[in-house]
């Protein structure tokens, strides 16, 4: 299987409000730089929309080394909670509804034809694709302030 590295980051301006992400895909000496934003929406919705917009580019299964500085994706997918979730019928732990379940849905069928090793990064710190990934972010964010 190839080896992909991604690395990805939403932002939102207000929580909700207008938002954006940020992915970069690297494969060998290929890289490739992708975002999309929203008007309205939340940070954690930007965050799942990076992660699936990178996975659906993946034209066959890959090993995926996934980066990213939410531990809201990280640690749903690396501690099983949105598979949880997804048992439950969207139903968290403490009986409340699990939040974005439709991307949830989309993000777990995808991680389903991959190999996924999840690696959470600290934000806005030296990690050079992590900064370049809020850039994009913010730049898509941008876009839709009024």
């Amino acid at each position: 299987m190839k080896e992909v590295t991604i690395y990805t980051d939403g932002a939102c301006s207000g929580n909700p409000g207008p938002g954006g992400w940020g992915a970069i895909l690297m494969y060998g000496a290929h890289k490739k730089e992708i975002s999309g934003g929203e008007r309205a929406t939340t940070n954690n919705r930007m965050e799942l929309m990076a992660v699936i917009a990178a996975l659906s580019l993946l034209k066959e299964p890959c090993v995926v080394e996934l980066y990213s500085d939410s531990k809201y994706v990280i640690d749903a997918l690396s501690k099983g909670w949105a598979r949880g979730w997804q048992k439950r019928g969207w139903v968290k732990g403490d009986k409340k509804p699990a939040l974005n379940p439709d991307l949830w849905q989309q993000l777990l069928a995808l991680a389903d034809r991959h190999q996924l090793h999840y690696h959470w990064v600290k934000g806005h710190a030296s990690n050079p694709y992590n900064n370049r990934c809020d850039e994009l972010a913010v730049a898509e964010s941008r876009k839709y302030k009024g």
